[in-house]
């Protein structure tokens, strides 16, 4: 039903156009004889800013004059899909927005006239704020609409003219002349009637309040329907970037920083109230408030802005079709039902436009009139009333359907769960933990200890919980009950149980989250899975409770996002987040890497990612959030300090190499990141330019350093994104956080012992200018392609590798360290370490990979190593790091019994020895 223009089409002529625009509404027949029919379906002129009239009646009467023949142009336009449904609402929003921009104009002049210019306390003049709600706010105006404003100032002060008055009094003057300017019925009819209800404290507020002011109202004694209404608003007049910047303020009361679940329980009780006044009023047929109307559809939308806007930028946005468009983009509503919801809401639009073109009238409901019915019909291009009612019914189905899927209360009409009677007696006054113990053993927890009675009770009991409100304490005993019931299907209820219960716990205080787990199967589903799998993964949803989001879709929650995606999702995140807003920006961050480990952890569980293709997502993921990390501290010094600009114009940039199982691309769960930071070469007294202080290069490099670091490490309510170790840095320890390629070069070359070029066959340039590490890229092959003394190596290798295995490795009785012990991990590393820099003059080829696997690869390709070990070492490094991994998901070290891995230990410790038996005899 968009448009197809008249002129794309030569069968249809102007005068038909006209006769069916004339058939279909009444208020264009009346306006058709003022215009050819040309003019009357051509192009909307521009409001002209030339001979404006200086008289208020004059004012008046062509705001009128202007406002009906745009009205016919737009009516006429529509009811002949001249224009598009998106057209009508954009003309019919702008007309607003230019009316009311008059209208403040027209009435601030005359005030100014009469009282002077309002200032504020500083002598500042102070401005209007005028803010489109609902329709109008998102550009969707409807033809017969009220439009609802907010009249705000950006300061409370005096007047100084001749007959000062208080600013708060001029502003109330000037939103009460200009309402009565656009609404006020004349000879000529009206503008826009006006609506202010929706401003703070409604009709008992004042009608204009300062921009600080109305900040403490939301955020003081905000309602969830004025959260609802916010989301449309805009500036329309008067000072937008004041506007602008009032709304940005208000983000936080708007779009929660969590995902806001609590939110549909609150829209949920809006629509009922609605649902009940249009019962109540015996409407029938409504196209806006009925079933399957445009209510409901912009309910569904707003849902998920409410719930996800506070993490999702992307779904701020006042118009509904881009983000209803967006949310079948991201996954979020499946894209064949965000586009039927779409054809739908043009279709609606487009109907109550129809019904309202007939007689410019406010009406939404359906027409019982024949004649109003065959207009109808006439206007939306349907042959019979038959045929256009037997529509509007399907859409309305759909649209109703989708609601009430969105909406569904799954606590309502719900079967009492079979734990419940347990959480009662976990809930009730003065429980024993000792009688809990026995009812859970009954109910099935069999092997129970008083540890998970004891848990039961500490929740119950908690401070948190006590000060939940019943409708939240509601929740957490609902979710407790079905929770349990899930633990029981598991194969370790108890211990499954306890974990659930770390995770419960974290969330006591929070009702959205309690709502989540109450309302949501899927999430109690997943949730309790992930648990019985891995005591890591449930640390990391206690640790972080926003990783509950992770469990809503299966589709998202077992395919964790690529390198690429990682990079992007990340930008598309931090694009709303101020430079200056550092905590908001550092919980991004942690709630990000928090969500897609959970994500990646759950599809390892869930065996759809091998374990290669695990740390290859874990590797990614650290340098997608290494390199936002960047950014983001460059942006901070970049405003404080400006760049670091060489003689020839370009900035000076910081790169990032990564060293051990990060620069390896085989990170696990819970790895460090080890890094070491190097800078492009630029004298040493060169200053920053830009900023508002300049310092010396170094400073500003070693600066920009920290702040990374504290980006990555610095302990949030979030938690951290990683730990980072420097040890690997020139010097160590001792040495600078940051030096110059230069300096890292002249210490490679010359300074560094053969541990440190070890640790160089593992090291990946992974964040920075591309240039630079391509330098880097080059130094490391150089460096590592000397020619070696393959006796001298080889003992140094040994005495290092018995030197770690006497600080580090884990002693137990009946078991040995994987990793450090021998013939473990670090053994075969050391021998594929060994063989590289041994054979790496003659054998460049051996550069090309950080990774011990193809690093192995290349050896036996190059003949540096016999097949038959390349299998063996591969198979015991690739059984090793599974064992680790699995035990990494169980916050276990990594130690096996002595009889594990007998074979895979015989094979390393004979390629060992065949590589290093005259090294360890001459050590000994």
């Amino acid at each position: 039903m968009e448009s197809v223009s008249h002129e794309e089409n030569d069968a249809v002529t102007v005068p038909d156009l006209m006769s069916r625009a004339r058939a279909a509404s009444r208020f264009v027949a009346q306006w058709a004889g003022r215009f050819s029919g040309q003019d009357l379906l051509g192009a909307m002129p521009e409001p002209s800013g030339a001979g404006q009239p200086t008289d208020h009646n004059e004012r008046i009467a062509q705001l009128r004059i202007e406002r009906n023949a745009a009205m016919a142009r737009i009516a006429a336009t529509s009811l002949t899909d001249v224009a598009s449904v998106a057209q009508t609402l954009e003309r019919l929003s702008a007309l607003a927005d230019s009316a009311c921009q008059r209208a403040v104009a027209w009435v601030s002049e005359g005030l100014i006239e009469r009282h002077g210019r309002p200032r504020d306390a500083d002598g500042a003049q102070a401005h209007p704020v005028i803010l489109g709600m609902g329709k109008l706010g998102g550009r969707e105006l409807n033809f017969s609409s009220d439009i609802d404003l907010i009249f705000l100032h950006t300061a409370d002060g005096m007047t100084d003219g001749a007959h000062p008055i208080e600013n708060e009094r001029f502003f109330i003057k000037l939103a009460q002349e200009v309402g009565k300017l656009l609404s006020e019925r004349t000879a000529d009819g009206f503008v826009f009637r006006v609506d202010t209800m929706l401003r703070p404290f409604g009709s008992a507020g004042p009608m204009s309040m300062s921009v600080d002011g109305a900040e403490e109202y939301y955020q003081t004694h905000g309602r969830e329907w004025e959260r609802y209404a916010m989301i449309k608003a805009r500036p329309i007049a008067g000072d937008i970037a004041a506007g602008e910047d009032f709304l940005r303020r208000l983000r936080p009361f708007v779009y929660r920083r969590y995902l806001d679940y609590n939110a549909i329980n609150s829209l949920r009780d809006l629509k009922r109230r609605i649902h009940d006044d249009v019962v109540a009023r015996k409407v029938v047929d409504d196209v806006k408030l009925g079933p399957g109307g445009i209510r409901e559809l912009e309910f569904i939308v707003q849902s998920f802005q409410l719930v996800r806007g506070g993490q999702d930028a992307s779904l701020r946005n006042p118009s509904l079709r881009p983000t209803l468009e967006y949310l079948g983009e991201s996954g979020l509503l499946p894209r064949d039902t965000a586009q039927k919801l779409d054809a739908s809401y043009v279709f609606l639009r487009k109907l109550e436009n129809a019904i309202q073109m007939y007689e410019d009238e406010q009406t939404h409901r359906l027409p019982m009139d024949e004649d109003r019915r065959h207009a109808l019909c006439v206007g939306l291009d349907f042959a019979n009333w038959g045929e256009l009612r037997a529509r509007f019914d399907e859409v309305a189905a759909y649209v109703n359907a989708e609601f009430r899927r969105v909406f569904a209360d799954p606590t309502q009409d719900a079967e009492d769960s079979d734990c419940a009677p347990l959480v009662r007696t976990a809930f009730g006054p003065e429980i024993k933990v000792s009688d809990l113990k026995a009812v859970l053993l009954e109910k099935g927890f069999s092997g129970a200890d008083e540890s998970l009675a004891q848990r039961l009770v500490d929740l119950a009991q908690s401070r948190l919980v006590r000060g939940l409100s019943e409708a939240a304490g509601l929740s957490l005993h609902r979710a407790l009950g079905q929770l349990l019931d899930e633990c029981l299907r598991t194969d370790e209820p108890t211990r499954t149980a306890e974990r659930v219960l770390r995770v419960v716990q974290s969330v006591a205080g929070r009702s959205t989250y309690l709502t989540l787990l109450d309302q949501s199967a899927v999430v109690r589903a997943h949730l309790v899975r992930l648990c019985a799998a891995s005591q890591w993964v449930t640390e990391q949803i206690a640790a972080s409770p926003a990783v509950l989001d992770a469990l809503l879709d299966q589709r998202t929650l077992y395919a964790p996002p690529g390198r690429d995606a990682m990079t992007s999702e990340l930008a598309a995140r931090f694009a709303g987040v101020p430079v200056q807003d550092v905590e908001t920006g550092m919980d991004l961050l942690r709630r990000y890497r928090n969500e897609v480990t959970v994500r990646i952890a759950a599809a390892d569980i869930s065996g759809s990612l091998p374990l290669v293709k695990v740390s290859d997502h874990l590797t990614w993921l650290a340098e997608a959030v290494l390199s936002a990390a960047m950014e983001r501290a460059m942006l901070e010094l970049k405003e404080s300090h400006g760049l670091v600009v060489r003689e020839d114009g370009s900035v000076a940039g910081l790169g990032a190499i990564a060293y051990g199982k990060f620069g390896g691309i085989e990170l696990g769960y819970g790895s460090d990141l080890d890094l070491v930071f190097v800078h492009e070469d630029v004298p040493g007294d060169v200053e920053t330019s830009g900023g508002a202080r300049s310092i010396v290069a170094a400073a500003w490099f070693a600066r920009l350093t920290q702040r990374i670091i504290h980006w990555l490490s610095t302990l949030t309510p979030a938690g951290r994104a990683y730990e980072v170790d420097l040890e690997l840095r020139p010097s160590g320890q001792s040495g600078p956080v940051v030096v110059s390629l230069k300096s890292f070069a002249a210490y490679q070359r010359d300074k560094a012992w053969t541990w440190e070029h070890q640790a160089l066959t593992r090291a990946r340039y992974v964040a920075g200018p591309v240039a630079l590490g391509e330098q880097v890229e080059a130094l490391r092959r150089e460096v590592l392609g000397r020619r070696r003394e393959p006796k001298k190596l080889a003992k140094e290798i040994v005495e290092m590798r018995r030197k770690m295995r006497g600080h580090l490795e884990k002693r137990r009785p009946g078991a040995w360290d994987v990793k450090q012990g021998e013939g473990g991990v670090i053994d075969s590393e050391f021998l594929t370490q060994y063989l590289v820099l041994r054979d790496a003059a003659d054998r460049p080829e051996l550069l090309e990979w950080s990774d011990n696997w193809r690093q192995l690869d290349a050896l036996a390709a190059a003949g540096s190593l016999p097949p038959e070990d390349r299998s063996d070492l591969i198979a015991a490094y690739r059984a090793y790091r599974a064992f680790a991994h699995s035990r990494a998901l169980q916050s276990e070290e990594a130690l096996a019994t002595e009889e594990r891995f007998a074979s895979e230990r015989a094979h390393v410790r004979a390629a060992w020895k065949r590589q290093f038996a005259e090294a360890e005899e001459s050590k000994d």
